[in-house]
């Protein structure tokens, strides 16, 4: 099992897109520039989105590879197989939470305003939007295969993108209160939902195929 995760691990690192990297990275730091004390908090959804692509991404080597027929091989069952995956995505989560906590550190340091809610809110969006975009292209992939989790991903997006337009155009910060008091322990159970019922269709998914 830990061969897989460290598979899993090491294919995530491996098939990083430096296009998608590089546009990622201009994204943010044009966040960080110029959407002021929410920077910290956009850059870091900026970059939970790019982590969560990457990991769906992963699994275009994994089918250019054939790696079912491989897998049949090995002595090793279908859910330990899907299992590694989720917890390689659940590693990731790592990356994406320090990425946040960076980026409200330069996002304080550049505006001289540190805000312990947005900050808050910046750590779970590292964590919930990798969850999230997951749990719903990763059982997408295992039926389907990678392009049409590819095509959901995108669409995952929108709603993404009229967060960050709620930040730029809405009350902002004068609502967040109000906002995290009604809507962060819905939005907390429904990643965690989402993500173990993606789990449980992943292996279906991939039970399936031979």
């Amino acid at each position: 099992m830990r061969g897989l995760i460290y598979k899993e691990v090491q294919l995530f690192f491996r098939s990083i897109d430096k296009k998608l990297i590089l546009l990622a990275a201009g994204i943010i730091v044009l966040l960080l520039v110029k959407a002021g004390v929410y920077s910290g908090l956009l850059a870091t959804v900026m970059l939970a989105m790019t982590i969560s692509m990457q990991n769906v991404m992963s699994f275009a080597s994994d089918e250019k590879a054939d790696w079912k027929k491989y897998q049949l091989a090995l002595p090793v069952s279908n859910i330990c197989v899907v299992a590694s995956k989720y917890i390689s995505v659940l590693c990731t989560l790592i990356i994406s939470s320090l990425g946040g906590i960076l980026f409200c550190i330069i996002s304080g340091t550049i505006y001289s305003s540190f805000n312990i809610t947005l900050f808050g809110l910046s750590v779970l969006s590292a964590i919930i939007v990798p969850l999230v975009w997951t749990g719903i292209c990763l059982p997408l992939t295992y039926w389907f295969g990678f392009h049409s989790a590819q095509t959901m991903g995108l669409i995952v997006v929108i709603p993404i993108f009229f967060l960050i337009k709620y930040f730029e155009d809405g009350p902002g910060l004068s609502a967040l209160p109000v906002s995290l008091n009604s809507y962060i322990i819905i939005a907390c159970i429904t990643a965690l939902v989402t993500f173990a019922l993606s789990f449980i269709i992943s292996i279906l998914g991939y039970v399936r195929k031979r």
